[in-house]
């Protein structure tokens, strides 16, 4: 049994032999074994948070700023506190501002300034979703904490301000990529170099103050529509164009006209070491769906001094048609702007955004033209008297 067992092996193994043999000459490939003896990659996953805000305490005095019985009124102009996420390409912004109130006007309480994600594809490429500051306005979209005077002034209310929706955006296209894109620009946060735009398309944006409050139109009010283009040179040059239009309401709801809103906004903003320009101008129409047209132009100059004490003067002037009654009326801001225990002294834009964290502002408003008629339906923040401000602002 066991002789038999042997001779049946050695056969076995001769022909195996031979198989193989004919095999790897013939047109039958041996079989190689797949085996992979390399370790798994192990996956690099990242996120950060980042948690700020900031505070702005003033007060006002004179009679443009104060009721009869009160020499000086104190107030607070924006009192935030935000968080921003980041993970590959992925971001996300939330921003609430305790002074104000809670009551919605974009489906979210005003309190909620800012709470959107976005994707981020490309510097070319990124897109955003939810409650994002509109596109439409240079000034607008500059922080509030980043601002030359105390007051943005009156052609803030021009502006589409806040609205839920979709964006699709791009910065420092065409020159090599200059900067960095982080995917939560809503303006020129950043001195880039090349083109640069946002195309959006949100609900009615009721937070603007020439746009009828969707609530009050029970909902009968149309989409948004906006695009805005860029070019920048570093801090040297900013140029911007912007255009949007509000539907109004679609005729079956007897509180509105039913003509559409729309804005035309031009921006100029250019920085050389200590002193910086900007210019911007609007053209609207179809103000609170009324015949009502205006168009307003804004200047800014500011100076440095010395490494904390800076300069800083912003004329508005603006003209009224208000089916076909026309008046005027402007604002010129005079103001010195001091900064406490700053950052550094460098007089670069970007720079300046870091002394910003501690400083107080002065600024004397004087009044003109036909200051008592001028025709602000719709508008921002407009003084018929002059007006002293004050404020401290802190941020972190």
């Amino acid at each position: 049994m066991e002789t038999r067992t042997i001779k049946m092996g050695i056969v076995t193994s001769m022909l195996l032999m031979g198989s193989t043999t004919l095999m790897a000459g013939g047109d039958i490939e041996p079989m190689t074994a797949m085996v992979n003896t390399e370790a798994p990659v192990k996956a690099e996953w990242k996120s950060k948070h980042k948690f700020f805000g900031f505070s702005q305490i003033g007060a006002v005095m004179g009679d443009g700023g104060t009721n009869d019985d009160t020499d000086v009124a104190f107030e607070a102009d924006r009192i935030r506190l935000g968080w921003k996420y980041f993970s590959g390409p992925l971001a996300g912004k939330v921003f609430l501002d305790f002074a104000k109130d809670g009551k919605g006007s974009i489906e979210v309480p005003n309190i909620i300034k800012d709470a959107f994600i976005s994707y981020k594809f490309d510097d070319a490429a990124i897109l955003k979703a939810g409650v994002i500051k509109t596109p439409v306005g240079m000034g607008f979209t500059i922080p509030g904490w980043n601002l030359d005077v105390i007051k943005r002034g009156f052609d803030k209310g021009l502006a589409f301000e806040r609205a839920t929706g979709l964006m699709l955006s791009g910065r420092d296209i065409g020159f090599g990529n200059n900067g960095k894109v982080n995917g939560l620009e809503m303006g020129h946060e950043r001195p880039w170099k090349g083109f640069g735009y946002d195309l959006m398309i949100a609900g009615a944006t009721g937070r603007s103050k020439a746009v009828k409050d969707p609530v009050a139109l029970k909902g009968n009010q149309g989409n948004s529509y906006m695009g805005r283009i860029m070019f920048d040179w570093g801090q040297e040059l900013h140029l911007e164009a912007a255009y949007g239009i509000n539907e109004n309401a679609d005729g079956d709801n007897t509180t509105a006209t039913g003509e559409d809103y729309k804005v035309l906004n031009l921006g100029l903003d250019s920085h050389f070491s200590g002193y910086n320009f900007k210019a911007e101008y609007y053209d609207v129409s179809g103000i609170q769906g009324a015949d009502i047209d205006r168009n307003t132009l804004a200047i800014t100059g500011t100076y440095y001094l010395t490494d904390t004490l800076e300069v800083a003067v912003k004329h508005i002037m603006g003209e009224t048609d208000n089916a076909g009654t026309k008046t005027d009326g402007s604002n010129t801001y005079l103001g010195l702007n001091y900064y406490i225990n700053p950052k550094n002294n460098k007089m670069s834009r970007k720079a300046r955004r870091g002394r910003n964290a501690h400083r107080i502002q002065l600024n004397y408003v004087v009044a003109g033209g036909d200051k008592e008629n001028f025709d602000n339906t719709g508008g921002g923040k407009y003084y018929k008297d002059n007006v002293i401000l004050a404020q401290y602002q802190f941020k972190f």
